[in-house]
């Protein structure tokens, strides 16, 4: 095991050293860079951390020692790593539960209900708030801007997956399952085929007649 804690919030490990799985993500990311612009891979190499800490620990953050190792193996200043990590809110800064909740409340999702999905998210997991983790240390409840599937509204994002099209009893369902160990298939949780419309298609619904040969050609 490459980190010597599994901090509590607030407090940071004292070391921590890249795993070989995370020396053959590097390897691959640090290729498609020339030598001296590799600091540009700091975005990658950040998401690689996270993930290790969440093989190794149960928690999928970024401490700031892993930042330093960061800013070392890319050759750059530590507060350029500190501003990237700070910016982005797909990187965690401090430690967060097992599964991270990610309510998108941003215009589309908040009209198809993503208030339901946050009363929801508090009722199966007991947080008061945007930013806490339950008592169990299992979730982290996070507000999130757009995720980007409006179409399929609204959206919660656990970890790396969404689940879409929720509503409140769905997304208890969906917490349910998660604090049994299971982790369901992500994707619409309504009869839908990816974004496709609800319960199937309304329009082209003949199969299309093969044109004869040459037909429609100029």
């Amino acid at each position: 095991m490459s980190v010597q804690s599994n901090a509590p919030d607030g407090v940071e490990p004292t070391h921590f050293e890249f795993d070989h799985d995370s020396e053959q993500q590097i390897a691959v990311i640090l290729a498609k860079y020339p030598p001296e612009r590799k600091a540009s891979g700091v975005l990658p190499l950040l998401y690689v951390v996270q993930k290790q800490m969440g093989r190794q620990t149960g928690s999928a953050w970024i401490p700031r020692v892993a930042m330093d190792v960061v800013a070392e193996r890319l050759e750059m200043a530590p507060i350029r790593v500190y501003e990237v990590a700070t910016f982005y809110l797909m990187f965690n800064t401090r430690p967060i539960g097992r599964y991270h909740l990610q309510v998108c409340t941003t215009t589309s999702c908040w009209l198809r209900g993503s208030d339901d999905v946050t009363a929801a998210c508090k009722a199966a997991t007991g947080i008061r708030a945007f930013g806490e983790t339950s008592a169990d240390g299992l979730f982290t409840l996070t507000e999130v801007e757009c995720l980007g599937a409006c179409a399929n509204a609204p959206i919660l994002q656990v970890d790396d997956d969404y689940y879409e099209d929720l509503d409140g009893p769905r997304t208890e369902e969906l917490i349910a399952a998660l604090r049994r160990g299971e982790r369901p298939a992500p994707g619409p949780t309504i009869d839908r085929l990816n974004s496709a419309p609800a319960g199937g298609r309304k329009v082209l619904v003949d199969d299309v007649a093969r044109k004869p040969q040459g037909q429609g050609q100029g």
